[in-house]
């Protein structure tokens, strides 16, 4: 019989905390996954050097991993919900197999499947992605629930200390919707062009 129980809800603002981690953002290329993670990008500020995942649920992770290996001098960000991410377990392992340097991945958890209706997820019954990300050998993990942490992990981020994963214990608000293009072969070009390479 399962005993645990439902752990305590994060507080923090998912927008303010996407703000400040994307502060001074330098070179960082950042993938974002379906939905409220979009969101908070989008409203963070539009950049070439974003990539939205429109449709592509439980793919963030992946796409990032293949950003970080070919491009191993440049920090990449996965931003991420813990839904999406629950989706891609197998995702974590390959990523700690693999084990670039410089990608991260930042999992906005408020223990919710925020895109299908608000239902509870599985962080909110004891599943603990930090504890996932460590059992698959990423380089380091950590638990955010303030604000303050933003800014030493942005740092981590440049660092490239080796593939990481943060879990940001976030309110279970929602917030306005800020949508970026949805024109999937214009944000590719865009972020191919941001990165030099030709339009296809």
């Amino acid at each position: 019989m399962n005993t645990r129980t439902s752990s305590p809800v994060g507080t923090l603002d998912r927008r303010a905390f996407v703000t400040a981690l994307l502060a001074d953002r330098r070179d960082l290329l950042v993938v974002s996954g379906l939905g409220s993670a979009t969101y908070d990008l989008a409203a963070a500020g539009d950049h070439d050097r974003n990539f939205y995942l429109w449709g592509a649920m439980g793919g963030a992770a992946m796409i990032g991993l293949g950003l970080a290996l070919a491009r191993p001098d440049t920090p990449v960000l996965v931003l991420t919900g813990d839904g999406e991410q629950l989706m891609g377990l197998g995702a974590l392992a390959t990523v700690g197999a693999r084990a670039p340097k410089n990608l991260s991945i930042v999992v906005l958890d408020n223990r919710l499947y925020g895109e299908t209706g608000m239902q509870a997820s599985h962080t909110g019954r004891g599943v603990d992605l930090v504890a996932v990300a460590a059992g698959c050998a990423f380089g380091w993990t950590m638990r955010i629930d303030s604000l303050e942490q933003a800014g030493p992990l942005r740092e981590r981020l440049h660092r490239r200390e080796g593939s990481g994963l943060a879990s940001v214990q976030i309110a279970q608000t929602e917030a306005a919707r800020v949508l970026p293009s949805r024109d999937g072969v214009e944000n590719k070009n865009r972020f191919r062009r941001a990165l030099g390479l030709p339009t296809i």
